[in-house]
């Protein structure tokens, strides 16, 4: 409030009590018996406090106006009404915002983002040869990355935040069900940066699918694999060499503990005699997966089976132009220990692509130009251990074989990878978590040749 204000505030207080020493004057009095004399006592007694009451407002006014600015346009308050007030005080304070994070989302659409940052450092000592930089076998364990044929390198580290996930989500009622969307990137995506100054790497897409019902149309795990069975790593995936792995599009429905799928197809090929890997994407016909999965207070099993086709078309001479059928079976488990589990997976067949990271192709192309599958099996078991509220452990063993022919695949084709690990996480408030773990790894090729790896990694991760 400014002085001029203050002054008019004054004047109006002034102007009031004057007019009650008027009005005072005109009231009867209730002790007429007592004379003119208790009257007059009376008003001068009334006089008095008014008197008082106008000097101490008059003391007030003036520091009120310097310490308080006159009210612009921009700055003007809309007096509040005392049933706006109350509203106020029970509901909490404003929201953050006026309006919907979802704006053109029909009524009752909520929004979800979560995820979490994470912090890597691999100590890694390839006992036959470095691997290469760059190469994803240096943020996580890659068993087809493991050197062979070199010489002892000494301890190296590499450091990273690209396992950091984030995840974006709706939610939308319709009637007794929903309609859902998630959106999952990590920082695994192609460097925009290098070492040397900015570490610098673009988002990855994880998944992208929606879901209504038992319907799931999208991008996420394929249905060949079951998440809730992987071992608890500190690691990017842990059990690699045994573990179906691979995210891609694909048409899903669920009922009833069945699951079944369509996904997107591809073909990984070894040229006849070896060489290097040849990706084909003229398939026509998509992936198909069943899956069923038995849960209960002891754990879980999920028994799934998946058919495809490979194809590969080579226009130029030699000309190619053949396809052949395929499949695989695997088998995964989760069962309880009160608050310890064991978790496995059993995979065997035309593996290829989903195991191992692609550790082997799915076939190789004979001398008449004609498709023949690679055949393996791949697994892992792990045991996982509550040791109290903010210490658990992990161990685990994984392997995959895999039938080379060798006079098609040549005798440098991968022909098996293993590993074994354990590991330490502790989580002294919720949500952070510190870990440790220590994996050795081996890959041997059809000749006969080998090699290995040990690794420490330390890691800080915090879940929001």
């Amino acid at each position: 409030m400014s002085f001029k204000h203050g002054r008019h505030r004054f004047a109006i207080l002034l102007g009031t009590a004057l007019a009650g020493i008027a009005l005072a004057g005109l009231t009867p009095t209730y002790a007429q018996d007592n004379g003119q004399s208790a009257r007059e006592k009376a008003l001068e007694e009334r006089v008095e406090q008014l008197e008082k009451l106008v000097r101490e407002l008059g003391k007030r006014s003036p520091s009120t106006s310097a310490t308080s600015p006159a009210p612009t346009p921009e700055t003007a308050v809309t007096p509040v009404q005392p049933s706006a007030v109350a509203a106020t005080a029970t509901s909490g304070p404003p929201p953050v915002q006026s309006t919907s994070v979802t704006p053109n989302s029909p009524s009752g659409t909520t929004f979800m983002y979560t995820g979490y940052v994470k912090a890597d450092a691999l100590f890694t000592k390839a006992k036959n040869g470095e691997i290469a930089d760059p190469s994803p076998g240096r943020d996580y364990y890659v068993p087809s990355t493991i050197p062979i044929g070199g010489i002892p390198t000494s301890t190296e580290l590499n450091a990273h935040v690209k396992q950091t996930r984030l995840q974006l989500g709706t939610d939308t009622p319709v009637g007794a069900d929903k309609v859902s969307t998630r959106v999952e990137v990590d920082l695994f995506g192609t460097a925009l940066g290098d070492r040397r100054v900015t570490n610098t790497y673009g988002l990855q897409l994880r998944h992208a699918y929606i879901t209504y019902g038992g319907l799931l149309v999208g991008q996420t795990w394929t249905n060949f694999m079951d998440v809730a069975t992987l071992p608890d790593s500190v690691d990017y995936i842990g059990a690699n060499d045994g573990t179906i792995f691979i995210r891609q599009p694909q048409v899903r429905y669920s009922i009833a503990g069945f699951t079944f799928s369509l996904e997107d197809p591809e073909t990984t090929l070894t040229p006849n005699g070896g060489g290097d890997r040849i990706v084909s994407n003229q398939m026509n016909i998509p992936d198909v997966v069943a899956r069923y999965t038995l849960k209960g207070a002891w754990g879980q099993l999920s028994l799934a089976g998946m058919g495809r086709q490979l194809k590969y078309v080579r226009t130029t001479d030699p000309r190619i132009d053949d396809s052949t059928w395929t499949g695989a079976v695997s088998l995964f488990g989760k069962i309880m220990l009160n608050k310890d589990d064991i978790r496995f997976a059993l995979s065997g067949g035309n593996l290829g692509r989903y195991a191992g990271l692609n550790f082997v192709n799915d076939g190789v192309i004979d001398s008449q130009g004609n498709l023949k599958a690679i055949n393996g099996v791949a697994g892992f078991i792990a045991y996982r251990h509550v040791w109290n509220s903010q210490l658990r452990s992990s161990v685990w063993f994984a392997e995959q074989r895999y039938d080379n022919n060798s006079v098609l695949t040549g005798i440098t084709a991968n022909r098996l990878s293993r590993s074994y690990a354990a590991n330490l996480w502790y989580a002294p408030i919720p949500k952070l978590e510190f870990g440790g773990e220590l994996l050795h790894g081996r890959r041997e090729l059809e000749n006969g040749r080998s090699g290995s790896l040990n690794r420490v990694e330390l890691t800080t991760k915090y879940s929001f």
